[in-house]
């Protein structure tokens, strides 16, 4: 999940610093970490100027600073990055929906750059890119010890310019080159459509700039074909995140009242309410399902909590990925940037399913259509499962313990979606007994 912010985060960052730095000395405790903190600087500085002065090539003072950065801020969590000025513009960018690049979502598996999923119609969905395809090499480089940030920034790039991808896939003999020229990536957010009986269907693929208002669009051309709409269909699977204040808007389209999240970090000023607004009549109405699996995670999970706490969806599937911090972009004077883990989030019960997920009212498996290939990853991979995740706590602060779930994934139409098509299935279920009971 994005938060971002403007500039007056580094002004608090700075007086922080200054903080640890320099006071208050009357606490012995600050007083012995400040020592502490002071002795390591010390070590810092001796190994950078032992660097610059003896390394067998002259190396730039920049490179050596930012890798240092690089890597103090990876080893908190999978999560929080620096991101130089360039890096920093591309996100950006990525959170309006549009960008060039190849299509893929990745991340950092058992230290291996893998691909979570190919976005449909974009060149690696194309070219044949699959779900948990390890990609060794960018370009012919190692993608050995790359970060998420750096390996985004070698995959994107200006429309019809080309990028090679040595990738590793599960039964292959050797890796393979898959040559791709990249294209503009369009990130359609919703979409939707009706099934017969007048059920509404309505998928949220991922949260960036627009999704609260295409979702307001979707609603009513579903409402319209669908007329009178009776039930709908949320579809949540595999939506990675995006923006928090998009996930709160969505839910809020939902709720006439009620709490849709909370946060908590170690600051006052992260420690936040948000209450769903009165619309005035305008909310969703009809009965909901929501659908999760796996991969619904972060302002995906915030969507799914909300309505399952206030008593507003019904949600169904296989329990979420378990993604339940916050991460505040702070810019810095330079343009570069720090996205930085600042905050825990709790579902309006006061849940926090960090490392944990959703858990579904139904649990509802997905069921492999037989022409489909098996693919593993997705029914392993989750926030639990990256290296350095953050424990998850109760909201007085306490750990939590992590449980192990299994995870599916999802396919499209009723006739190849057993979980939609129980969605769909309970919601006419649902119109049945509401009739049979009026009369």
């Amino acid at each position: 999940m994005k938060n971002i912010s403007g500039k007056w985060p580094v002004l608090v960052m700075i007086i922080l610093g200054i903080f640890v730095i320099f006071g208050p000395y009357s606490d012995s405790k600050v007083s012995a970490r400040n020592k502490n903190i002071y002795k390591e600087i010390k070590t810092f500085n001796e190994v950078l100027d032992m660097v610059q002065k003896n390394y067998v090539d002259e190396v730039d003072s920049t490179v050596l600073i930012q890798g240092a950065i690089n890597g103090m801020i990876k080893s908190l969590d999978p999560h929080s990055a620096y991101m130089t000025a360039d890096v920093y513009k591309e996100l950006e960018v990525e959170t309006q929906g549009r960008f060039g690049g190849i299509g893929i979502e990745i991340t950092i598996l058992k230290d291996v750059l893998t691909v979570v999923s190919p976005i449909e119609d974009t060149p690696a969905y194309k070219a044949g890119v699959k779900s948990g395809d390890q990609i060794l090499k960018i370009d012919g480089k190692s993608t050995k010890d790359i970060t998420i940030m750096e390996a985004v920034q070698k995959l994107r790039g200006p429309k019809d310019t080309k990028v090679t991808i040595t990738i590793l896939r599960e039964n292959m003999d050797k890796p393979k080159d898959i040559v791709l020229t990249r294209a503009t990536i369009q990130i359609k957010s919703v979409k939707a459509k009706t099934f017969d009986d007048h059920i509404g269907y309505i998928r949220i693929a991922s949260f960036h700039e627009r999704t609260s208002s295409d979702l307001k669009k979707a609603l009513g051309e579903v409402s319209e074909k669908a007329k009178p709409m009776k039930g709908l269909v949320l579809d949540l699977r595999n939506n990675p995140g995006g923006l928090l204040n998009q996930a709160i808007d969505v839910s809020d389209m939902f709720l006439k009242s009620g709490i849709i999240v909370s946060t908590r970090g170690r600051t006052k000023n992260m420690e936040t309410k948000t209450m769903a607004r009165d619309n005035g009549g305008k909310e969703v109405t009809v009965p909901v399902v929501v659908l999760v699996n796996e991969g619904t995670a972060s302002a995906a999970e915030i969507v799914a909590g909300a309505l399952q706490d206030n008593g507003r969806a019904l949600i169904v599937g296989t329990q979420t990925f378990g993604k339940a911090s916050v991460q505040t972009v702070i810019p810095l004077e330079d343009g570069s940037a720090l996205k930085l883990t600042t905050a825990r989030y709790y579902t309006p019960k006061g849940r926090s399913i960090q490392a944990e997920g959703i858990k579904p009212d139904i649990i509802m498996k997905w069921v492999k259509p037989s022409e489909e290939p098996d693919n593993d990853l997705m029914e392993r991979l989750r926030e639990k499962d990256l290296k350095g995740h953050i424990k998850p706590a109760k909201e007085d602060g306490t750990q939590l313990d992590e449980n192990k779930v299994e995870g599916l994934k999802e396919t499209g139409d009723l006739a190849k979606d057993n979980q939609l098509k129980a969605a769909v299935d309970i919601l006419k279920s649902w119109q049945i007994m509401k009739n049979n009971m009026v009369n």
